[in-house]
């Protein structure tokens, strides 16, 4: 059965109190929501917190969902950045670096060495971003979102996301370049 129907179909019967229903969407999409918040975060206790709080707005606002205007996963995808920016407008308090990198469950060999540095560098200089221009980031790269569907998450038009990508990228380029590192578009 396709997801996009299994996850319409679940959502009738979750706005109809079936708790079943629930956790069969609940285990489906908690670890894309994870990822999504941890990326926008850069916390992965804060993201479990946000997880959570997002998917009891789905289970209390599950008859609020429209499948005229978004997919499940949109919608479900609007609450977690929601969520996100919320807390970071809230705790301004710990800077991204002081939160620490994710730990690598290998890191073995110089080149695993090397992508988990880089894969720091790049997560701090997305964490000096605006919450949007993070956020577009998350869902078009790391989450593999279409434009469409990314601009829907974040209740932005498809062009005001291209917009928030671009600003984006050069900001990241551009800090990367001070770092001293050569970026992809600059080879």
């Amino acid at each position: 059965m396709d997801n996009d129907v299994a996850d319409e179909m679940l959502m009738g019967r979750i706005a109809e109190g079936d708790r079943g229903a629930f956790h069969a969407l609940t285990r489906r999409h908690l670890p894309r929501f994870l990822r999504v918040a941890t990326r926008i975060l850069g916390n992965a206790s804060e993201a479990e917190d946000v997880a959570q709080e997002a998917f009891l707005r789905v289970w209390s606002h599950a008859d609020r969902w429209d499948g005229s205007k978004a997919k499940v996963t949109t919608w479900m995808h609007r609450i977690v950045v929601n969520l996100c920016i919320d807390r970071k407008r809230k705790a301004r308090t710990v800077p991204l670096d002081e939160a620490g990198d994710p730990a690598d469950p290998a890191p073995s060999a110089s080149d695993d060495l090397w992508r988990t540095q880089m894969a720091g560098l790049v997560s701090q200089a997305m964490g000096e971003l605006p919450e949007r221009q993070r956020a577009a980031l998350a869902l078009c790269y790391f989450e593999e979102m279409s434009n469409v569907e990314a601009a829907q998450a974040l209740s932005v038009s498809v062009s005001a996301l291209e917009s928030l990508l671009v600003r984006a990228r050069r900001t990241v380029r551009d800090r990367l370049t001070a770092m001293g590192l050569k970026t992809a578009v600059e080879e």
